[in-house]
């Protein structure tokens, strides 16, 4: 019988797509430690953690360091971390794609959240996450139906701390109920005993400071008064005393001022007295809960535990004067309800220019009740006027200088938008499109073609007109060739998209241009286009718009292409 002829499927030249240019990843390195920074030589540390990371990504040819975060006595079992959103910030812009921690451990050790940074926000924002010790990249990490390999290791880190959390509360309660100090320094005015660490006693540097405390407000002082007083003859702010006897080392305590708070919540602990006063907050852990504020009526109070600072005559004089204050404070807020108030549109947007802490709002009646205004003011400078020059402007100016800057950016945005109408039918951009268009379609018909040869491939090894290892080979080329294809399509798909995102999709011009017709500032408009205002002791306004990269870059497009625009 007659051998019977294959009908073989040939392998078709296909032109091969160009060589993507290898990518540099942007790193940032992010570390976590549970505790304050002890500073013990081998722990782990912060500047140990620092130094893996510089020393990997370093070695790394295919990223460079942009950044490093930290979170100095966060908890990793949930993400609401100051140095984690900032990180994460950061990649939002685009100006990190890859991340890389110690260890799994040191990101989160919250499984279901772990979990579904690395197997869905990171993907989504294609982000490559590194954990060195862990020996996990996701670039190379292998994956199953059900994601990384890596869940087993995150439910530990989980248990872990939930396993500390069930053994640790119960045993902390006790010594809380027996009026044992539990917490990691004393309040103010107070110190551990030596031989003691669960007793405190009265500091011989910081308890005359409460003692005055006291005093002052007994004689009528204010709080904000106190404030001015400490801050003026600089006695270090709680916060600041424990960074400088070296009990905490995060750099933020380093310069703390004192704050109106911190004054009331002196004034109104009952420490001072010679009682433990513990179990205002409460962390379940173990149960899924997080931190939370108790009321008062169950804080845990054991009388007479330590010598007092304060008497109760003096304690009882100062509770009844913060009574009073609060009661006519309410008194008055609603007062001048019938003058109406106004939504406060700027917020999270003014800042000082020389603190570069948030401005604060204050709502200001003069004529007898008649008139009704709102300013601005610094937070810091009304805490200690030393500290930063004064400000204080009226929001009307504000609202009229940024109005009048929001308009000229709208109308500039409305000519720009006639310039790219001109620039898309000039022959440069046409033939741009033309060339994407062409490469789109050349790159659908490689992937279709692929793809028919692959599935009819079995159907011939089915039918006998070819040996397995014909089938296998043949097989591995066409799924090689499906690769090359799609990878070309999506390359030619991203062209298109920065194409159109620096033309006619440009975030600059479709969000500056979608205000045009406005007749007025709306809360809308100030926080879409505004980033942020800053505001100096001379009442000038130094605004910060969005997009202002991606105005640059249309700006730069359209005068290569011969469109000179005036900035």
């Amino acid at each position: 019988m007659a051998r019977t002829k294959r009908k073989v499927n040939s392998v078709l030249p296909v032109t091969p797509p160009a060589i993507p240019e290898r990518r540099i990843y942007k790193a940032g390195g992010y570390i976590r430690l549970s505790v304050e920074d002890s500073g013990r030589l081998g722990a782990d540390t912060i500047e140990v953690q620092k130094a893996m990371i510089q020393d990997y990504i370093n070695a790394q040819a295919d990223m460079r360091l942009c950044d490093l975060f930290c979170d100095n006595g966060s908890t990793g079992t949930n993400f609401e971390r100051p140095g984690f959103e900032a990180l994460m910030e950061q990649v939002r812009q685009g100006k990190i794609d890859c991340i890389v921690v110690k260890d799994l451990s040191r990101f989160g050790r919250n499984y279901l959240e772990t979990d579904n940074y690395l197997e869905r926000i990171f993907p989504f924002m294609d982000v490559r996450f590194i954990a060195i010790n862990d020996n996990f990249d996701t670039l190379t990490a292998a994956r199953t139906a059900d994601g990384y390999i890596v869940p087993l290791k995150n439910i530990i880190n989980a248990a872990y701390s939930k396993d500390i959390s069930r053994k640790i509360c119960p045993a902390l309660a006790t010594k809380q109920q027996k009026g044992e100090f539990i917490g990691s320094w004393a309040a103010y005015g107070y110190r551990k005993c030596p031989d003691d660490k669960h007793r405190i006693e009265p500091d011989e540097e910081t308890a005359p400071v409460v003692r005055d405390i006291f005093q002052w407000r007994l004689s009528g002082m204010s709080i904000l008064q106190i404030v001015r007083r400490l801050n003026g003859a600089c006695i270090p702010s709680p916060a600041r005393y424990h960074y400088l006897k070296g009990e905490v080392k995060a750099e933020r305590y380093a310069n703390a001022e004192w704050k109106q708070q911190v004054i009331k919540d002196i004034l109104k602990n009952e420490l001072y007295l010679g009682h433990m006063v513990q179990g205002r907050k409460r962390s379940g852990f173990r149960e899924g809960q997080k931190q939370q504020m108790v009321p008062q009526s169950e804080w845990i109070v054991v009388r007479n535990t330590h010598e007092p600072l304060i008497d109760e005559e003096t304690f009882a004089a100062v509770q009844r004067i913060r009574e009073e204050r609060r009661t006519a404070y309410f008194e008055r807020l609603g007062c001048h309800d019938s003058l109406g108030t106004t939504p406060n549109i700027f917020r999270g947007l003014l800042y000082c220019a020389d603190c570069k802490r948030p401005l604060v709002r204050y709502k200001s009646v003069t004529n007898n009740g008649k008139n009704l205004f709102y300013v601005f003011i610094c937070q810091s400078h009304s805490d200690n006027p030393a500290a930063c020059p004064k400000k204080y402007i009226h929001e009307s100016e504000i609202a009229e200088v940024l109005w009048g800057a929001l308009q000229h950016e709208i109308a500039l945005a409305g000519d720009m938008k006639k310039l790219v109408r001109q620039y898309r039918r000039s022959p440069v951009a046409t033939s741009q499109n033309n060339n994407i268009d062409r490469e789109l379609s050349a790159a659908r018909q490689a992937l279709d073609r692929a793809k028919m040869l692959h599935d009819s491939l079995y159907q011939n090894y089915f039918d006998h007109l070819m040996s397995e290892q014909e089938y296998m080979e043949m097989r591995a080329q066409y799924k090689a060739d499906i690769e090359q294809a799609q990878a070309r399509l999506k390359m030619a798909e991203l062209r298109r998209q920065e194409n159109q995102a620096q033309a006619e999709k440009n975030p600059w011009l479709t969000t500056f241009g979608q205000f045009q017709g406005e007749v007025e500032l709306t809360d809308e408009m100030a926080h879409a286009l505004v980033e942020r205002v800053e505001i100096d002791a001379k009442n000038h306004i130094s605004i910060s718009l969005r997009y202002r990269d991606e105005y640059r870059n249309l700006l730069q497009l359209l005068r290569v292409e011969g469109e000179a625009v005036s900035a």
